[in-house]
């Protein structure tokens, strides 16, 4: 399965505090907008959202059809694939892709700790 770009979505107290801790280890702010309490930072090919009081928790996630750089990919696997994969394999899904669609959608699951993964496809 190609899952696409991976980041790390983190649940942050206070989003200048982590913005500029993140940027000590020579992250750069990649996307977002603080004015809505989310930045995406970007080091090399590594990326980590900032995320404030929009959910608990850490969040693995994975974005199909996009590289590290929010670019379109010219082949990956759909998340309704990756969905129909998934279930295939028996593995519980938090939620699902309406699978009758086509363009951006997202599942969640977790992994056999509690971790929490999202794939979120944005077209």
């Amino acid at each position: 399965m190609k899952l696409g770009a991976f980041s790390i979505s983190l649940s942050v107290k206070d989003l200048n505090a982590s913005k500029t801790f993140y940027e000590e280890l020579g992250f750069f702010v990649f996307a977002g907008d603080p004015d809505k309490n989310y930045l995406i930072m970007k080091n090399e090919n590594s990326l980590i959202g900032l995320f404030q009081g929009m959910f608990e928790g850490n969040i693995l996630t994975f974005n199909p059809g996009w590289d590290e750089n929010a670019q379109n990919l010219e082949h990956f696997d759909d998340v309704r694939e990756i969905q129909k994969h998934l279930k295939n394999k028996n593995i519980n899904l938090i939620s699902e892709a309406d699978e009758s669609s086509n363009g951006p959608a997202s599942i969640m699951l977790t992994d056999p700790d509690g971790n929490m993964i999202l794939l979120d496809q944005h077209r």
